[in-house]
């Protein structure tokens, strides 16, 4: 198990390596899997402005309230710019070796945790728990 992730870890830093492996795929699909990893980067992005956005913005909410809506969203944009660079490599690897490319249930998890924390900014806005 610490090996295969050792083995990973290095292949984030060294994507070069990964030619090694099977057969090169159609040019195509392997910029449609760089187009879909800045998708992912970009979807980090906007959460890290978000989360900026709830902590510098809503300054009415209480401080527990705001800082735990902004870490919410933060540690999702952490989570999604790691879970680009998996996935990206993941797929990649998948294209080479001919294999079906790997499915993720990390969507799911994101949009709940995006739209649990959006939720969270509308009843606290509705109720008006202000103050600090």
């Amino acid at each position: 198990m610490i090996h295969r992730f050792t083995a990973t870890l290095r292949l984030w830093f060294a994507p070069q390596l990964i030619k090694a492996e099977g057969t090169t795929p159609d040019y195509r699909f392997s910029l449609a899997n760089e187009r879909t990893f800045l998708a992912w980067v970009r979807t980090a992005l906007a959460l890290v402005a978000g989360g900026i956005a709830v902590d510098q913005f809503l300054t009415g909410l209480r401080w527990g309230v705001r800082t735990t809506i902004a870490v919410v969203l933060l540690a999702g944009a952490a989570a999604c710019a790691f879970r680009a660079v998996n996935h990206w490599l993941r797929c990649e690897r998948a294209m080479r070796r001919g294999e079906d490319l790997p499915t993720s249930r990390f969507p799911v998890l994101l949009a709940t945790g995006t739209a649990v924390a959006a939720l969270a900014v509308i009843v606290v806005v509705a109720f008006g728990w202000a103050g600090r």
